[in-house]
């Protein structure tokens, strides 16, 4: 598949999703450096909650660890960001968080539906048909067969 027919699969199964409720990019980088409530509150207040893809990837790219410590709404708004900017080359994948999927990480993704499972399925299966991905392909094969099928 080419990379410009991923990309619109991806912004048409994550078209008009919200933050919500959900943690926020920079509230998740609050949360990762134990920052107090007050902090968290106050990153949350600047982060973007309406239009996943007006994230720019450079923040995108600072706050990756922030894909360890979003909520289940928080995943569904950011991931689709993080995997166009990957497509792109423009940050750090996130295919580790899509294939170690443990209960906790399993957790974040219980928003999706079933077009954003889908996408995301056709997003690991691009990676492991990439040449970088040699030696992640057994973890994407993995975790499609057995969580994103």
């Amino acid at each position: 598949m080419e990379p410009g027919a991923l990309i619109d699969i991806v912004r048409k199964a994550f078209a008009n999703v919200k933050l919500d409720d959900g943690i926020g990019l920079w509230e998740a980088q609050a949360i990762d450096d134990y920052e107090p409530e007050s902090t968290q509150r106050a990153k949350r207040a600047t982060d973007e909650k309406e239009s996943w893809g007006s994230i720019p990837s450079h923040e995108l790219q600072r706050c990756h660890s922030s894909l360890c410590f979003f909520d289940a709404k928080g995943m569904r708004f950011h991931l689709p960001a993080f995997i166009v900017a990957s497509i792109r080359g423009e940050v750090d994948d996130p295919v580790f968080h899509l294939t170690n999927l443990d209960d906790y990480s399993a957790s974040k993704l219980t928003a999706l539906n079933a077009a954003q499972k889908q996408a995301v399925s056709e997003y690991l299966t691009w990676c492991s048909e990439q040449e970088d991905y040699d030696f992640e392909r057994p973890s994407i094969k993995e975790a499609l067969d057995n969580y994103w099928s």
